[in-house]
């Protein structure tokens, strides 16, 4: 049967989507992306079957340059590699940016790609922990709050109020696949190293559980101070963001 990648609306690949979020259950990084129309989508086909889709985003928003997602349902995974090889080619992209912990984009990404690197670092939440920072509260922000200026977080929900002042802020974007989060916080230069952010992050882990979402969170690779932080408040390394140039010989097919 003649196998294809057809370009398709973001509508016709929503159901075989639904199996590609119930079978990985972790957080999408770029899941937003889908429904700011930063993407293309492709239907991938076996004859005339809907065997599997493929998602193009660009590395700038403009482009659509780079695979970021790709499923096929489990009775043709056999044919995953050719599958893959029809997107590349229907979609003309040059990169593959995938999750670690997908195990089918990876493997695509090693088969297809070259350079691999690692950037990013994606955590799940892991473990309760009791933390305790004597006199601090942590409460909902007000609009009348006096906040630091904040270098790399947006300014949080949240806030940690030590000694009548605003140390760190923190929150929760629920701009994600459901039921996940993302954590985000920002402590004062000032108070860093004494454990305001790990104990922030415990309480925003309750605060986005009773919301009904599960937290995961995401760092810089070079960030040590935020990893350190991160795993002190109970989460855990669950994956790394990999991406990949395509190698342009991988899209001949191999010699009979």
């Amino acid at each position: 049967m003649t196998v294809t990648a057809l370009k398709a609306e973001l509508k016709d690949i929503q159901p075989l989507r639904t199996l590609f979020l119930q079978e990985t259950n972790f957080q999408i990084r770029y899941e937003a992306c889908h429904e700011r129309g930063w993407t293309d989508s492709y239907l991938l086909m076996i004859g005339d079957h809907r065997v599997g889709y493929g998602s193009i985003k660009g590395r700038k928003v403009k482009d659509r340059d780079t695979v970021f997602e790709f499923f096929v349902v489990t009775s043709f995974r056999k044919s995953s590699i050719e599958l893959f090889r029809q997107l590349l080619i229907a979609s003309g992209a040059r990169y593959i940016e995938c999750q670690s912990n997908d195990i089918a984009l990876s493997s695509m990404l090693y088969e297809f790609s070259s350079s691999v690197s690692a950037d990013v670092l994606l955590f799940e939440d892991h473990t309760v922990t009791g933390h305790v920072l004597p006199g601090a509260v942590v409460r909902p922000r007000l609009s009348n709050d006096p906040v630091f200026e904040h270098r790399v977080e947006p300014v949080g929900d949240y806030v940690v109020e030590l000694n009548e002042e605003i140390v760190a802020t923190g929150g929760f974007l629920l701009h994600y696949n459901r039921p996940f989060a993302d954590l985000h916080m920002e402590v004062r230069e000032d108070c860093r190293g004494r454990g305001t952010g790990s104990y922030l992050l415990q309480e925003l882990k309750k605060e986005c559980y009773l919301a009904g979402r599960v937290p995961a969170a995401r760092c810089d690779l070079r960030n040590a101070a935020s990893r350190a932080t991160l795993i002190k408040a109970g989460l855990r390394v669950w994956g790394f963001m990999l991406s990949g140039r395509v190698r342009p010989a991988r899209l001949r097919l191999p010699v009979a």
